[in-house]
């Protein structure tokens, strides 16, 4: 078993090789780009919202309770559409140190949890492929198989998740490779 206070070094190190990983893949390479498309006639929309006064919030549309689901009034607005999921956030810029600041946190979790996995079943002086088995296996598990829900119960396109899997595993594999390095001797 190796400690915690022995594996600070790893879990502060990968998360931010990940941030920067996550930065140019967002910001540099032009992969996630087509992830959201604008909607059409979006002026009117927005208008259309405003006055609808919504607060910061998730709502689904069209909006029935488990009861009304196969009520024939509520078959008919489904099948009527559009049918989705609406995610409301705060009026204002973006907050983009925030939403940074807290994605560099839930990188520090991940390595965290991906140090007490490691840590618990693996020994000082383990060669180096095996660290890196299972603290990639473990990263692998929150960073790309979170974002399955989304496609799954939120309707978020495929091809995105897909794209969303695929960073999972790149930041999977950089966690891994700094364990394996790092880890005690």
């Amino acid at each position: 078993m190796v400690s915690l206070a022995a594996l600070w070094l790893p879990i502060l190190l990968s998360a931010v090789v990940v941030f920067i990983a996550s930065s140019l893949f967002h910001m540099v390479l032009p992969f996630h780009r087509s992830d959201y498309r604008q909607l059409p006639d979006e002026e009117k929309l927005l208008a259309t919202l405003r006055s609808a006064g919504l607060q910061p919030g998730q709502y689904h549309f069209p909006f029935c309770t488990h009861k009304d689901m196969k009520l024939p009034a509520t078959q008919e607005k489904f099948k009527q559409g559009p049918v989705g999921m609406m995610t409301i956030m705060p009026s204002g810029p973006v907050a983009l140190p925030k939403f940074l600041g807290l994605w560099f946190a839930y990188c520090l979790i991940v390595g965290l949890f991906v140090a007490c996995l490691t840590g618990f079943t693996v020994v000082p002086g383990t060669a180096y492929l095996v660290v890196f088995r299972v603290a990639g296996t473990a990263a692998f598990l929150c960073y790309g198989l979170g974002p399955i829900v989304n496609a799954i119960w939120k309707g978020q396109p495929w091809i995105v998740t897909l794209k969303e899997v695929f960073d999972g595993l790149v930041y999977s594999l950089l966690t891994a490779g700094t364990f394996g390095w790092l880890w005690p001797r």
